[in-house]
């Protein structure tokens, strides 16, 4: 537990993150409230470091101010610009929940490079470059997580991280398609695409769901499946404190059932589930887990 005058000192910083995960990443918050309540906290601040360093392709209006913005968190993560980071909640909360668990900076470093793709509206030319993608910008909150919860022990959870966060991060991504055909960026990798027939242009805004974009998005779906029933034969392994750091990816299923129903456009359709089911699917999930 956090000494009570570390805790009052950061403890508007913390309720700052709770809130930004909160109104921006309701499936993570949700997810959190299942956490050990001496834990919560330092998850919600790295979440929400993420969803800053997520933001900053649509806060500017250029790449290179984009690239500002991620050196300023570099900075702040190796030590610097000291002053700034303690007027930033964020920071503050994050530097904060690293120096208190030791977590290592490399994966919150990896996750700031992999963005760098999205201030620049790139694409995936792989499928492989996408696992990348969602490992540095997924897989690595996982393992951070599993390491606040559950320490020196959390080595098999390290090691499922990776399957986790490819999944979770393709499902996301197919989820947000909208959005970004819409801004230009397509998240399908160029092998998928072109197995299919489709050109890149094909996902571009108001873009047609012909049967060859709708057999690209399923053979996708199919990637994100496979890394989840990998996690999945894999869960009995973890220990216990480390499983609630996974409990967002119970989610996953659900998510690529609404994509598979007839009527489903990918460029239209809003993939989403009603709070109160998600509620429920992370309750049994945590009962099923434990």
């Amino acid at each position: 537990m956090m000494a009570p005058a570390e805790s009052q000192t950061y403890s508007g910083d913390y309720a700052y993150c709770e809130g930004l995960l909160r109104s921006n990443d309701q499936d993570r918050w949700l997810a959190s409230l299942f956490l050990p309540e001496g834990r919560r906290r330092h998850i919600h601040a790295l979440y929400a470091f993420s969803l800053e360093i997520a933001r900053v392709s649509e806060a500017v209006s250029e790449p290179l101010l984009g690239e500002i913005r991620f050196q300023w968190w570099r900075d702040v993560l190796e030590g610097e610009n000291a002053g700034d980071a303690v007027a930033n909640p964020v920071a503050a909360a994050l530097l904060n929940t690293i120096a208190r668990f030791e977590l290592p900076k490399s994966p919150l470093l990896e996750l700031i490079g992999a963005r760098i793709c999205d201030v620049y509206r790139d694409g995936m030319e792989s499928t492989k470059a996408l696992e990348s993608y969602t490992q540095a910008t997924c897989s690595n909150l996982f393992q951070l997580a599993t390491l606040i919860l559950d320490g020196d022990e959390a080595v098999a959870g390290l090691g499922m991280a990776g399957r986790a966060g490819i999944a979770y991060g393709i499902t996301g991504l197919m989820r947000a398609l909208p959005w970004h055909c819409a801004r230009g960026q397509v998240f399908v990798p160029a092998d998928i695409l072109q197995a299919h027939g489709v050109e890149s242009g094909d996902l571009a805004a108001n873009g047609q769901a012909s049967p060859a974009v709708l057999g690209a998005l399923g053979e996708l779906r199919g990637v994100a499946r496979r890394h989840l029933d990998l996690f999945d034969a894999q869960l009995h392994s973890l220990p216990d404190k480390s499983k609630p750091a996974f409990l967002p990816l119970c989610l996953c299923e659900h998510y690529l059932q609404l994509m598979e129903k007839p009527g489903y456009d990918p460029f239209r359709t809003i993939v989403e589930l009603p709070q109160w089911r998600r509620q429920l699917i992370l309750w049994r999930a945590s009962r099923r887990w434990g």
